[in-house]
């Protein structure tokens, strides 16, 4: 292997996120390699990511987020691995942190990042989103996501793991009908997870689970605290709840 100044491979998967390329690649540079797996974008971001002298960028279609993440690792070279999604940044401060932590690791394999949700430029301090953490730093070869998560992966981790004290920023919310997209994709994807363990949607799906996510997030998680944008934020993720069962029944009626 070659001399490391870091040892970190960042890894990214992307489609269509133009608008964040530049900035999450220039919270970049304290890695080795910066490998992106794009999966077939049309609004000019494989073009970007081309021009870029340090940013190795493969074309692969998209099956399922686990999918995509686990090929991306395939591609490091380095003995750690840090992820980042695109509309995610990292702070000065978070930056020297992970290369801090990967230098001095005492031994421990992986670590997650708090993470804060960013609605345009407002913190979200509440609605559920408070306890938000994810790993996203780990060493090469002692994990992978799992094939079974195909939203919302998850890493096969069981070991000893640290939770880094700097907050990572999430720039999800951009408007409303673009959250509401990223909210139906991922009911798509977690209907196909709720297929393959057999589920049958009824009422209770339908009906009680996206009113108990509501009132979960923006009363007893105090949304109404983070105003207007609380409501928005909680509304659309009981919406997905609905979304996913209903996407569910679809693929149920659909002809095999």
């Amino acid at each position: 292997m070659k001399t490391n100044k870091s040892n970190i491979s960042a890894l990214m998967i992307t489609f269509n996120e133009i608008k964040h390329i530049e900035e999450v690649i220039s919270n970049l540079s304290f890695a080795d390699e910066i490998i992106v797996i794009d999966s077939y974008s049309t609004d000019g971001t494989y073009e970007q990511l081309s021009k870029m002298d340090n940013v190795t960028v493969i074309s692969r279609q998209f099956k399922n987020f686990a999918d995509q993440r686990n090929y991306a690792i395939e591609q490091a070279n380095c003995e750690w691995i840090f992820f980042i999604d695109a509309d995610e940044r990292l702070t000065q401060a978070s930056q020297l942190e992970i290369v801090a932590s990967v230098k001095h690791n005492n031994g421990i394999d992986a670590f997650k990042f708090p993470r804060k949700f960013m609605f345009n430029d407002k913190m979200m301090r509440f609605s559920g989103l408070q306890t938000d953490q994810v790993f996203r730093l780990f060493k090469k070869g002692v994990t992978k996501y799992r094939d079974d998560k195909l939203v919302h992966e998850l890493l096969d981790f069981k070991g000893e793991f640290k939770i880094l004290k700097h907050d990572m920023l999430h720039y999800s919310f951009s408007d409303y009908d673009a959250y509401k997209r990223k909210t139906e994709h991922y009911g798509l994807l977690k209907a196909q997870e709720l297929l393959k363990k057999g589920t049958r949607p009824n009422w209770f799906h339908f009906y009680f689970k996206p009113a108990y996510k509501f009132l979960t997030n923006y009363v007893f998680r105090l949304g109404f605290l983070d105003g207007k944008e609380g409501y928005t934020i909680c509304a659309l993720n009981a919406y997905g709840v609905f979304y996913r069962y209903k996407a569910l029944k679809n693929l149920l009626a659909s002809p095999k």
